[in-house]
């Protein structure tokens, strides 16, 4: 526990001087506690001239995707489903079903059935001599 503790250690002052966030209750108000609530979240403009309003402020829901909320909002589910569902579903599906990359599963197979006829036939799995050595063709003692 101490050990994590200490991993934050050098993160906790910077979490603390950022000055530039405004923590803002979503409860509702009781009381005395309803006075001291912020209630707006974003500063106001200035009266005097003409300043860009952000898209937040526009559309609460926005995505990021269009400036109109209704082909945003169609943007993101449509962006989501291709992303998640066809990408993630039909991608794992087709890498599933690949064929047998570098023989490994006919190799499981092939081996396999060659132990149950050697079993059968009362030969041992392997020989004492992997190679005939009547075909092996070996340089002389004047060659090499």
């Amino acid at each position: 526990m101490l050990t994590r503790l200490a991993r934050l250690g050098p993160t906790v002052p910077r979490l603390l001087s950022n000055s530039s966030v405004r923590f803002v209750s979503q409860s509702k108000p009781t009381g005395a506690a309803g006075s001291t609530a912020v209630t707006e979240l974003h500063p106001a403009e200035s009266p005097g001239g003409h300043s860009e309003v952000s898209q937040y402020v526009k559309n609460p829901e926005y995505h990021g995707f269009s400036k109109d909320p209704v082909v945003d909002e169609w943007n993101m589910k449509i962006g989501f489903f291709f992303g998640i569902s066809v990408a993630l579903v039909i991608g794992g599906t087709f890498i599933h079903y690949l064929p047998d990359h570098g023989m490994r599963q006919w190799a499981r197979r092939e081996a396999e059935r060659l132990i149950l006829q050697r079993e059968q036939e009362g030969l041992p799995l392997l020989e004492e001599n992997y190679y005939d050595s009547n075909k092996i063709v070996l340089p002389s003692a004047g060659e090499s």
